[in-house]
């Protein structure tokens, strides 16, 4: 390894050696070679004077770049496309002649720039998928158990650790839709010419258009997509890149709103994202853990959302037919927030996959809070009982004011059902009250709504997927 040089933290520290590959040279200059034997082999089909020798030589040679001629070339001409045709020819010199027939430059960089970030929503999609079932696993495990619900950080009605991660599992789910739907359009630029009118090939067919059309469909079809978009300039509209980025950018959002709420409930001492055995630093301190895992989703998933604005302005500026002003911009934002999401998924995975719940913590902060949330349903009680229930209701308010001054001003317990069966108007004991107490009455259908949304919702998903289930997160502390 160099010392001398800056390395992207994303490739060294976050992103998964999977997804890095996707974005490497190899599999960009392999995907070239790709490319020109898929057009070699479409223009022959349609009719060129191509032999099946040629193409059996392109093949050959397909995976085995000789990147040191490649290398050598471009430092003679400056042109990082003709030099890959000029060292591709060097291995296949009788198929020389007929390597990128037709084609421009954006024939082999554009359309792999579209199988490169295809093949990264692929990955992106299998790691959501399993956070998801990780997520669905906990919610289940954890979908009756009852907890403080909070409204502005305010404590509110309870709600079930399991609906509260519910919540975050929905967002993921609309994620899932997303990127689907995104996958689902994606589409060659196909072989389009310099301006996207297909003069090029107009000429080389003889001005047959039935076949320049049949062309771009057999080179979609080779390359495994359904068909190309229909017209372009030189490139691809790069509102396709905008599409992508902002999948990534709604992932992040997602990611992020999971990491805020568990921080701060590691705050709380309820849940704890997991703590390597050797881990050192104040992160380790016997006294407290830092929800650094969490930290790092979070300061990740920014750098994604600011990024996503790169290729919206980059899209938005485009002039005509083709301006360079996207490939710098381009080389730099779609990598490195597809290396950005890799890391925060791997990171989300590994912190649900850990989580720890300390459930008497929980019961004490919601025990704490429950007498205030529950004075409807005490007051309710005492009317049935006989009870005035404006009358009831007036001094439910005044005690509830008197607790809540004991525990602000004075700093002591919440007093209030020992207040409310000391006035004889509720005709309570203070017995009836803390039998009044469980929790779970408070929490409505968190349990149920939980089973409902795993069960209709989430595990179609994960049935439909199982294929891509069971990765494990692989990650620096």
């Amino acid at each position: 390894m160099s010392y001398d040089k800056y390395v992207s933290p994303m490739s060294e520290r976050y992103a998964s050696k999977d997804m890095q590959y996707i974005f490497s040279p190899d599999m960009k200059f392999k995907t070239w070679r790709k490319l020109w034997i898929a057009l070699a082999e479409a223009e022959k089909e349609l009719g060129l004077n191509i032999t099946q020798e040629q193409i059996e030589e392109l093949k050959q040679f397909s995976e085995d770049i000789n990147y040191d001629v490649a290398k050598e070339r471009e430092a003679l001409v400056r042109h990082d496309v003709m030099s890959h045709v000029y060292a591709y020819g060097v291995q296949c010199p009788n198929a020389k002649g007929i390597i990128h027939l037709g084609a421009t430059s954006c024939y082999v960089g554009d359309n792999t720039d579209i199988i490169v970030m295809t093949e990264a929503l692929r990955l992106v999609k299998k790691k959501l998928v399993n956070v998801m079932g990780e997520l669905a696993k906990f919610a289940m495990e954890y979908r009756a158990l009852p907890t403080l619900g909070f409204t502005h950080f305010q404590p509110a009605q309870p709600t079930t650790v399991g609906k509260r991660a519910a919540l975050w599992l929905m967002e993921l789910k609309l994620d899932y839709d997303d990127i689907e739907y995104l996958l689902d359009g994606m589409r060659l630029l196909g072989s389009k010419g310099t301006t996207g009118t297909q003069a090029s090939f107009l000429e080389l067919f003889d001005g047959d258009h039935e076949r320049i059309k049949e062309l771009d469909k057999r080179i979609a079809r080779k390359m495994g997509y359904v068909d190309c978009y229909p017209v372009s300039g030189q490139t691809y509209s790069r509102k396709v890149d905008t599409r992508v980025l902002n999948v990534l950018a709604g992932i992040a959002a997602s990611a992020h709103k999971f990491s805020n709420d568990i921080r701060l409930l590691q705050h709380l001492k309820e849940i704890e994202e997991p703590f390597e055995k050797n881990q050192i630093g104040s992160s380790a301190m016997a006294y407290k853990r830092n929800p650094m895992r969490s930290e790092r989703i979070a300061s990740l998933a920014n750098y994604v959302m600011v990024d996503a604005l790169n290729p919206a302005i980059t899209s938005s500026t485009q002039w005509f037919e083709r301006t360079l002003d996207d490939s710098a911009n381009k080389r730099i934002s779609v990598p490195e927030a597809f290396l950005a999401v890799d890391g925060i998924l791997d990171l989300y995975l590994n912190v649900v996959d850990g989580l720890v719940v300390y459930p008497k913590v929980i019961e004490k902060h919601l025990m704490a809070e429950l007498p205030f949330m529950a004075t409807e349903n005490i007051m309710m009680d005492a009317v049935k009982a006989g009870g005035d229930r404006q009358e009831l209701h007036e001094k439910i308010r005044t005690l509830s004011m008197e607790a809540g001054k004991n525990v602000k001003e004075r700093g002591l317990d919440n007093n209030l059902l020992e207040l409310i069966a000391a006035d004889p108007s509720f005709n309570m004991t203070l017995e009836d009250l803390r039998n009044s107490m469980e929790p779970s009455k408070y929490t409505g259908r968190s349990k149920e709504q939980v089973e409902e949304f795993v069960e209709e919702v989430i595990q179609p998903i994960l049935k439909e997927n199982e294929a891509l289930l069971g990765l494990k997160a692989d990650i620096t502390v």
